[in-house]
């Protein structure tokens, strides 16, 4: 027997391995394409799409009210704070030293202006001794003038005790002006100093930063030893049990947006679930850079578990059409047609959302579409 064999070029089995493996995808997406599926009558509900943060409320960034070194930090990220809590102090000693300064300096002022031994003291008491010696001259003036009337005495006694207590007038006017004008100093000047305390401790107290607002610290920006200055942001504060809804809705759809909507969220941390929210704000500015409005919204029954940053996904309703034809989203192609078993058909098309689109004319519930 005559055992005849064929061998073939190594070129051509390599090219038929290969054109065997390329046939292959070819093949599973022709039994794909045979697999098609007929538009659905259902409710079907028009929404917005929207990009979504989760956000403490009230949320804002400290910034310090001076230029300094971050001397120490009073908080961790996570704390609970109190408002006016002191979060961070900056390195503050020439403040210090000039609050220190305007203390004693008011201590002074305060000591001469309603002190026991103060220079208004003084003058009370020579003004005492001066209303002591006018009485006591007008007494001497009024009899030698008693006298004189009698003519007894000489002219020239009389007109000394006139004299002596004419000059006791003027001097007890002179010392009561002068107590008058030092009256008016030494306040002003515990004043001034009293003043310049409360400026020198209000310049301390930029050096203590504080928190605003009861809430919860979510994150710390800066270390200690670093410099800070009222440029960049030291901490982020917010509320610590209350959030809100940051959504991104892009410039084309922000017209169909008003307060009071209802949005459905997914969040990337709750596969399972969706929660409802609604409208609270619509932030009337453009961000240029990704052609969006910030919308927010609050949610009515929000998770037990939330964390600053949390992403996901919103629906913010806007129509619910009973009853409608409708196909996936996916079956319907950018020129506005749809894959049937004979080739293309135009469709029309009315709400959609981001899983089905309604179709108005082109195809009914027993066409058969196939997925592009």
């Amino acid at each position: 027997m005559i055992v005849l064999k064929v061998i073939l070029p190594l070129y051509l089995l390599f090219d038929m391995k290969y054109l065997a493996l390329a046939l292959i995808p070819l093949l599973i997406s022709c039994s794909e394409n045979k697999e098609g599926i007929t538009p659905e009558y259902g409710d079907l509900t028009e929404s917005v799409y929207a990009s979504v943060i989760v956000e403490p409320q009230d949320l804002y960034n400290v910034y310090p009210s001076v230029a300094g070194i971050l001397d120490s930090l009073q908080v961790d990220e996570g704390d609970v704070v109190n408002e006016g809590q002191v979060i961070a102090r900056i390195v503050s000693q020439s403040p210090r030293i000039a609050s220190e300064n305007a203390r004693l300096n008011l201590e002074l002022a305060k000591s001469k202006y309603q002190g026991s031994a103060t220079l208004l003291g003084t003058l009370e008491q020579e003004i005492e001794l001066a209303k002591a010696q006018l009485h006591l001259d007008s007494v001497n003036f009024i009899r030698q003038k008693n006298l004189w009337n009698q003519n007894i005495g000489s002219q020239s006694e009389y007109e000394n005790r006139k004299l002596k207590y004419e000059q006791g007038l003027k001097n007890l006017e002179v010392l009561k002006q002068r107590y008058a004008q030092t009256q008016i100093e030494l306040r002003n000047n515990y004043r001034r100093s009293k003043n310049a305390l409360e400026q020198a401790q209000t310049t301390l107290q930029d050096y203590s930063i504080r928190s605003r607002m009861k809430g919860k610290i979510y994150e710390i920006l800066k270390e200690e030893g670093e410099f800070v200055s009222s440029q960049s942001a030291l901490a982020r504060i917010g509320q610590a049990e209350s959030f809100v809804l940051k959504m991104q809705v892009d410039e084309v759809d922000i017209a169909r947006i008003a307060l009071g909507q209802t949005a459905i969220i997914s969040l990337d941390a709750y596969p399972e679930q969706t929660f409802e929210a609604h409208i609270t704000k619509i932030f009337p500015f453009k961000n240029e850079r990704t052609q969006t409005f910030e919308v927010e919204a609050v949610m009515e029954n929000p998770p037990k578990v939330l964390y600053a940053g949390l992403a996901g996904e919103a629906n913010i309703i806007q129509e619910v059409r009973e009853n409608v034809l409708s196909i996936p989203v996916e079956y319907l192609l950018e020129n506005g047609k749809v894959k049937v078993t004979d080739g293309e058909v135009e469709v029309k098309t009315g709400v959609r959302n981001m899983e089905r689109v309604e179709i108005t004319s082109g195809v009914d519930s027993s066409t058969t579409l196939y997925k592009p």
